[in-house]
């Protein structure tokens, strides 16, 4: 891989597919189908076991990286169980992995030469020892290029103590065997990457094996095997717990109702006092909406007629004032119209002589009255003239 694309697969890892507005690689989410859910979770075979003997090619579901990230981000907010996915594919893959350990060893069963089993525990102690040791000098290796030099030094000092323990039992596992037989290449199956392993390999071939890639990849694949069913066992645990919870509230609201019903069915007369009273509180509370609206209209009634007999009265006052002016006008004309007449009756008594008043005394009545029959007429007319 080129360092180019070192660095575009690192910042795929770290940001996701939103690092770009490359749309052909956003139409796929990491939830499709199509995707790896091992890769996602990082324990893909395909990836952890790419560049050894038993390179395995590329996967035929989607990798990549930018898809892990955008899954990492989202499973912080929500479970998406992939695990049971991963967990399924990862069986798979070591169940084919244990079927070829079992044909292999058949095939050295078949091909070598049989042993008593007092003989077969004395090699198999040789080989414990051999994987032992392999697995220390791995150890020190590592620490080495970490550049922990004190703990490599403890290694060491462990891995001579395995050496001392090997001498021992090849010198008891040569005893048990005629020098023909013991000469042969006795070899063994690693029962964790089905590799063949040699009685008498030197520490050097023993190392590379146990720390090879091949090796330490399916020793990864295991240990992630036993952690995927750890974490399901959990959350299928988890699961159930909460089923039996729902089922548990359901059945207790069942028996809620079902005890209800029967004491309903047990006790109608109280049944009926319930439902009567709840008839009757709806009731009051109708009557009490009742009785503020017709409050509410009371009020307002009696407002509007407090206005009118306000406005009412008002105007009677009014209608009172203008009638007490016209009698007073009318009053006044009255006793100025009097006032008038008496002056002018005043006027023509003075007009008058003694002469006439002396000769004509037998006429005086009759004038008297005729001036007065006169002065009445008058008075009728201006009256009749006024109106």
């Amino acid at each position: 891989m080129s360092a180019q694309a070192q660095m575009r697969a690192m910042l795929d890892q770290l940001m996701g597919t939103s690092r770009d507005g490359d749309t052909t690689r956003q139409r796929i989410k990491f939830s499709d189908d199509r995707v790896c859910k091992s890769h996602l979770l990082n324990c893909c075979p395909h990836d952890v076991l790419s560049g050894t003997r038993m390179d395995l090619g590329e996967c035929l579901k989607v990798h990549d990286l930018a898809l892990r990230a955008d899954y990492e981000i989202a499973s912080k907010e929500q479970d998406f169980f992939f695990e049971l996915d991963a967990m399924d594919h990862l069986q798979s893959f070591i169940a084919d992995c244990d079927r070829r350990t079992e044909v292999a060893k058949k095939r050295l069963a078949e091909t070598q030469e049989e042993i008593s089993a007092e003989v077969a525990a004395k090699a198999e102690r040789v080989h414990e020892l051999n994987e032992e040791i392999g697995k220390l000098l791995a150890k020190v290796e590592q620490l080495g290029a970490e550049g922990n030099v004190e703990e490599s030094q403890k290694v060491m000092d462990e891995v001579e103590k395995a050496r001392a323990k090997k001498r021992e039992a090849e010198e008891v596992y040569r005893n048990s065997m005629p020098a023909s037989s013991f000469q042969q290449q006795k070899l063994r199956v690693c029962e964790v990457c089905s590799a063949y392993l040699g009685l008498h390999d030197n520490d050097r071939r023993l190392a590379d094996h146990f720390g090879g890639k091949l090796h330490l990849g399916f020793i990864e694949i295991r240990e992630k095997l036993e952690e995927l069913k750890r974490v399901v066992a959990e959350k299928q645990e988890k699961r159930n717990q909460e089923r039996l919870k729902r089922r548990e509230e359901r059945e207790r609201e069942e028996r809620e109702k079902l005890r209800r019903s029967r004491s309903h069915s047990k006790n109608p007369k109280r049944s009926r006092s319930r439902e009567h009273r709840r008839h009757r509180s709806r009731s009051m509370s109708r009557e009490r909406k009742r009785r503020t609206r017709s409050k509410s209209r009371e009020k307002r009634h009696r407002h509007r007629s407090r206005s009118s007999s306000r406005s009412r009265s008002r105007s009677h006052q009014r209608s009172r004032h203008s009638s007490r002016d016209r009698s007073r006008e009318r009053s006044k004309r009255r006793s100025s119209k009097e006032r008038f007449r008496d002056q002018d009756l005043a006027s023509r008594d003075r007009d008058r002589s003694p002469r006439d008043r002396d000769g004509k005394g037998k006429k005086r009545p009759c004038e008297s009255a005729n001036g007065r029959a006169d002065d009445r007429s008058s008075s009728g007319e201006l009256e009749a003239g006024e109106l």
